[in-house]
């Protein structure tokens, strides 16, 4: 039987792992083996960045906290695990896309993305989407658009009311 300072210390790691869950709006776990220290502080610092964080904990203490919280994610806690976390939605999915890219010893298992589980083909269509500042961007081409257009037409509508 462990001591009480030994599962005190495991129920604080549990209730970490809860608060990072409960904070987020997506958390990705994802199998990082082969991966060289060079190459994991690459991941961090691209993680952080984009407003995400990783960090890594053994898969019991991940079970316990996802069963406390009632997330199936059993599955997925095969293997070592790493565990990416991010208030924003898509950012954490598109750092690790990315960079699982690059490296191929990195693998996304699964995710949870505003409360919902995406497993890996999942994963990889939430890394297609743009970034919010690229759906601004877009958004603000599309408006300016229409504003020329309207301008236009209220130009020609003006020398067509001249000519007359």
């Amino acid at each position: 039987m462990a001591s009480a300072k030994v599962l005190e210390a495991k129920q604080r790691i549990i209730d970490e792992i809860k608060g990072h869950v409960e904070a987020s709006n997506s958390i990705v776990l994802f199998d990082y083996r082969g991966i060289t220290d060079g190459e994991a502080k690459e991941l961090r610092r691209a993680l952080r960045n984009a407003g995400a964080n990783y960090k890594i904990y053994k898969n019991t203490l991940l079970s316990r906290a996802f069963d406390d919280l009632k997330i199936d994610l059993k599955d997925a806690l095969e293997g070592p695990s790493a565990f990416a976390y991010s208030e924003d939605q898509i950012a954490p999915i598109k750092v690790l896309s990315d960079f699982a890219k690059e490296h191929s010893a990195l693998a996304l298992k699964v995710g949870l993305v505003d409360g919902e589980i995406a497993d890996a083909t999942k994963l990889k269509e939430y890394a297609t989407i743009p970034s919010r500042e690229g759906l601004l961007t877009m958004l603000a081409g599309g408006m300016i658009g229409l504003v020329r257009d309207l301008s236009i037409c209220l130009d020609l509508y003006a020398q067509q009311k001249e000519e007359k």
